[in-house]
């Protein structure tokens, strides 16, 4: 029987490939000898392998590690996994409505959306999920979890969940749970509006118009929208929201491929909602593929200014094909390019190194293209903003406070003594508070090094290899009891990067993902930039309107 079926696959196949040889020309060969080959190896190994297979993981296995040599971006999608596409194309799925993480041997709710079944149940950020319908969930990953939770909308499912020590049980209803493209819009000032975007399913442009719309008519001047941490998504939104700012008729972007019959332009269709109002885009290395459709035309354009660091380099368009039994594959059939002609891929997924790895772009081998007012902007790179602001790394303390979940605890062990906090812009730890926090942290293991530490180090083991150590012993021993202490003391010397993280966790568990945003504008380098900026109109254009012929 299974021979049989492979025998009718073969056939079927060369009959496919004869039909579209004119296509393939001279290739059609070498794709028919393949796939003989392939089943080939597939019936002698379900005939004669030692152990019985699974056909289909083994067929799944076969043809991801295919695409692997491809790009990341060429995916084959099974019958299982096509909810979870869907949720990726849509934002929606059936479940709960809360993210989930790892703590230790649990899975624990780390961020309830408001207004949905998790939020309507009062979980919590911090609560840890003991039991899902009667299941131990206790070495459970989060995909396991999740899978738990999600469902189809109207049906019921009991938790039993741990809360300062207490054991509590829940019965929630799913919900249809559409993630917002734009989970907040407010007022960094009077005159200044902020958006955030975090993804590019439907309807975001319709979000981002419409929180637009709602800002204006609280009077304001300008506005920023924010695309750090935006991985993309489906392009015709990225159209739809260049087109809030810009009037219709104007190209946004266009894709050249392999089947140059499915080349095309995008152009805005309708009235801008303000062609005018003074833009700020944030971007940084996470702000990928329709991100980068958006700040790129709007840089290109001269519509706005691009503030941030250089984002992603994500330039490949992806068309999902039907394939047999339910299933689908999303294969890179195109690049797009910005209104100035410039395609943004940063990695050569075509010509890659011996050792499989990929390449960038070669600063030389990049091109010049100019923006409607003569700027310079260069492709193969992502997008480069036009005002850089280099953001300092976490301190190394600050790193494993983060990586022990320290802070989140921290503010887990708040959230269940206070029963409210004051609004998240007036929201600040006392002093008291902090120091609750050090004797929290001092009593854990923070396990981490300094570099001057590892330097130490480093210098021992050459001392012992040349034979010096013994002269030195006692200078080692002496500045290694000295950064010790201060070690103990670096919870101090970074108290306002680590209070500012803990605001930011402590409001979200009162206020939710708008509070945390809201927390955070106070300390968030890139918004204090963009408003230095928009409020000196004279400097917003010298920057998009630089002169024809700059003095040296």
């Amino acid at each position: 029987m299974f021979a049989k079926k492979f025998r009718w696959y073969i056939l079927l196949s060369l009959t496919l490939i004869g039909l579209l040889s004119f296509k393939i020309g001279d290739n059609y060969f070498e794709i028919a000898k393949n796939l003989e080959l392939y089943a080939s190896v597939f019936r002698e190994i379900n005939t004669y392998y030692v152990d019985g297979i699974d056909a289909g993981k083994l067929n799944k296995k076969a043809i991801d590690e295919m695409l692997k040599t491809l790009d990341p971006y060429t995916n084959f999608i099974s019958e299982a996994e096509a909810e979870d596409f869907r949720y990726q194309m849509t934002g929606q799925y059936g479940g709960v409505g809360s993210q989930i993480g790892q703590k230790d041997d649990y899975v624990v709710i780390t961020d309830p959306y408001e207004g949905y079944p998790a939020y309507k149940a009062d979980l919590r950020a911090g609560d840890i999920i003991l039991n899902v319908d009667g299941k131990d969930i206790k070495g459970k990953s989060t995909s396991d979890v999740s899978k738990l939770l999600k469902g189809q909308a109207g049906t019921a499912l009991k938790l039993v969940i741990k809360r300062n020590g207490q054991e509590l049980q829940k019965t929630i209803v799913r919900e249809e749970i559409k993630v917002k493209n734009v989970p907040y819009f407010g007022l960094i000032n009077p005159e200044t509006g902020y958006i955030k975007l975090t993804g590019f399913t439907q309807d975001a442009g319709k979000e981002v118009r419409d929180a637009l719309v709602s800002l204006k008519k609280q009077g304001i001047k300008q506005v920023i929208l924010d695309l750090r941490g935006n991985p993309g998504g489906l392009l015709n939104e990225a159209v739809n929201i260049v087109n809030v700012f810009v009037p219709q008729g104007q190209q946004v972007v266009f894709t050249r491929g392999k089947v140059s019959e499915w080349d095309k332009s995008y152009e805005t269709t309708i009235g801008a909602t303000d062609p005018v109002i003074p833009i700020a885009v944030l971007v940084n290395r996470g702000s990928a593929s329709a991100s980068e459709i958006v700040s790129g035309t709007i840089q290109d354009l001269d519509r706005g200014i691009v503030i941030g660091q250089r984002s992603f380099g994500k330039g490949l368009v992806q068309s999902t094909r039907p394939l047999a039994y339910n299933t689908q594959i999303k294969i890179t059939t195109a690049k797009y390019y910005t209104p100035s002609g410039r395609c943004i891929q940063a990695l050569d997924y075509s010509h890659r190194n011996e050792d499989g790895s990929v390449g960038s772009v070669a600063d030389s081998l990049k091109k010049e293209f100019k923006t409607k007012n003569g700027r310079k902007v260069f492709d193969g790179g992502g997008i480069d903003p036009d005002i850089k602001v280099e953001l300092k790394p976490y301190s190394q303390i600050t790193q494993s406070l983060l990586a022990k979940q320290l802070i989140f605890d921290f503010a887990t062990q708040y959230r269940n003594s206070h029963d409210s906090i004051v609004e998240p812009k007036l929201f600040s730890l006392s002093n008291a508070d902090f120091e609750a926090f050090k004797k929290m942290a001092e009593s854990k293991d923070l396990d981490y090094s300094t570099q001057t530490e590892k330097s130490l180090e480093e210098l021992k083991k050459k001392a012992e290899q040349e034979k010096y150590f013994d002269a030195i012993k006692a200078s080692y021993e002496s500045m290694k009891t000295q950064l010790k202490r201060d070690k103990q003391a670096d919870l101090d010397k970074n108290k306002l990067e680590i209070i500012s993280l803990l605001e930011e966790e402590i409001v979200k568990r009162y206020y939710f993902q708008k509070g945390r945003i809201e927390a955070s504008f106070a300390h968030d380098l890139e918004i204090t930039e963009a408003l230095n900026i928009l409020q000196n109109p004279v400097r917003y254009q010298e920057i998009l309107n630089p002169p024809i012929n700059p003095k040296k």
